[in-house]
């Protein structure tokens, strides 16, 4: 009754009116001028589109309504048989009314845009009319290189391109177009061939499923490298000569749980997210997941490393942002370094303790180092704000034990993992107090060696490959010897 009620109402849209009623004269001639097909009566007319109008009128949605509209739209039109290969040994009544709708629309962009115009583009990336993920439409990735295609599944037919109609343009093609998911998305651009390899690469652990958890109903935002940042990554090497379980959390490195569009870190300046990336605790208990700074102050880019060139590629299960590098997992220092609210402290890790590697101490990602300085490190970040409020920054020597202060060597000492009253040994030998709860804006209170009680914990739990960082308004300062 629900398709019998559909096609009474769309009746309308499929009569033409050829017969005039004739004047009293014989010499009267009447002109007949049809009248332009918008797209519903267009794909009518086609025989070899009349599966594309039963799936029209099947879906559970007003397509048709909107397509018999002023428009204008691009609609890519499967063919019967295109029909035939994507229902397989099913029925189109097999098919959810509403997932036939969101697939129906998947085929529908605003506005006109003609098979010239995707050719002098080349290659990119419109929306359709279906809903995708964090509230956005459908991305549709079309490649101009041999044909037209869209999203890797689907070429204009010989003869099929630029149908026009008084709403708008029809391009017929030769399969349908399913609702992508990121890992479509991935393996329809070529420019992502590289990631595609290193995700298969990793999948070949039987442990490691990335390619079918990326697939599945999450909701993900992936930072996408383009093949040339994997070229500069291996610099030479292959995906083989990487073990598995390094490739994999590098990988994992480049997935946030959430949708995250370009416009959301753009409104919130910078900071950090977390990544599906394992940081350096194993246990169930106290698992982390390695941290993702990012930075807008000039592009949207990521621990300092990689910036996004394209944006806001939506699928159904999230967004896809690619970018011009590989971020490999990241030590505390790779942190320090691209946030500028620690330029002093890197100025003081580095410029001005020259007899002191720090940056290659705190980098360390391995143990059983002669000095006996080994990971995982905690580290007590004070911010720019911090180090400007002493009267004067000590020189080396008394700014190498300040610096040692601040690190604690071998734990990762996440938040969860701080006690009231608790006492770490920092590298200098000396201890620091932490008090839980913190007053005023703090996380928590530090009173350092020398005694100073005024220290707050601001922000906490930045996670590394190597370490955690812990944010300090103050600089603390080692007891006098």
């Amino acid at each position: 009754m629900k398709i019998i009620s559909k096609t009474l109402r769309l009746l309308p849209l499929f009569l033409f009116v050829f017969a005039f009623q004739a004047c009293s004269d014989d010499d009267d001639n009447n002109i007949v001028v049809p009248t332009p097909q918008n797209i519903v009566e267009l794909a009518s007319s086609n025989p070899n589109l009349s599966s594309l109008v039963q799936a029209i009128l099947a879906a559970d949605g007003d397509l048709a309504t909107v397509l018999s509209g002023p428009g204008p739209f691009t609609v890519l039109a499967p063919t019967n048989d295109a029909f035939d290969a994507f229902l397989g040994d099913d029925e189109l009544s097999d098919i959810p009314t509403d997932v036939l709708e969101q697939v129906l629309r998947n085929h529908v962009i605003s506005g006109n845009i003609t098979s010239s115009t995707l050719v002098g583009l080349g290659s990119g990336y419109e929306r359709t009319l279906a809903a995708g993920a964090a509230g956005q439409n459908l991305s549709i990735y079309f490649d101009t290189t041999g044909g037209v295609s869209f999203n890797g599944v689907a070429n204009v037919v010989t003869g099929g391109a630029d149908v026009e109609a008084s709403n708008g343009t029809v391009h017929i093609i030769d399969g349908v177009i399913g609702l992508p998911t990121v890992v479509d998305h991935a393996l329809a651009n070529p420019a992502f061939s590289s990631l595609v390899a290193a995700l298969s690469a990793a999948d070949e652990d039987p442990d490691t499923d990335l390619i079918g958890t990326l697939s599945g109903a999450g909701t993900f935002t992936v930072l996408a490298p383009t093949n040339d940042a994997f070229t500069a990554f291996l610099d030479g090497a292959s995906l083989g000569d990487i073990p598995n379980d390094v490739l994999t959390n590098v990988l994992l490195n480049h997935v946030l749980g959430s949708n995250i569009l370009a416009n959301d870190l753009l409104t919130a300046g910078a900071g950090y997210n977390n990544t599906l990336a394992a940081g350096p605790n194993d246990a169930a208990d106290n698992a982390t997941n390695v941290s993702i700074y990012f930075n807008t102050s000039d592009g949207v880019v990521f621990n300092g490393v990689a910036t996004v060139v394209v944006a806001d590629v939506v699928g159904t299960n999230g967004i896809v942002h690619a970018i011009n590098a590989v971020i490999n997992i990241p030590t505390v220092v790779t942190f320090a370094l691209a946030d500028p609210n620690f330029s002093t402290l890197v100025a003081a890790l580095t410029d001005l303790t020259p007899n002191t590697d720090f940056a290659g101490i705190l980098s360390r990602t391995e143990g059983m180092n002669m000095d006996g300085i080994n990971p995982n490190f905690t580290v007590f970040a004070p911010t720019n704000d911090a180090f400007a409020a002493l009267a004067a920054v000590p020189d080396e020597p008394v700014l190498t034990q300040v610096l040692l202060h601040h690190v604690i060597s071998e734990a990762n000492i996440v938040s969860g993992n701080l006690t009231d009253g608790v006492s770490p040994g920092m590298l200098n030998g000396q201890n620091i107090t932490i008090n839980l709860p913190g007053t005023g804006d703090n996380i928590a209170d530090v009173t350092d060696a020398a005694g100073n009680a005024d220290i707050g914990i601001v922000a906490v739990d930045v996670q590394a490959g190597n370490g955690v960082i812990h944010v300090l308004n103050k600089v603390m300062l080692p007891a006098d010897e």
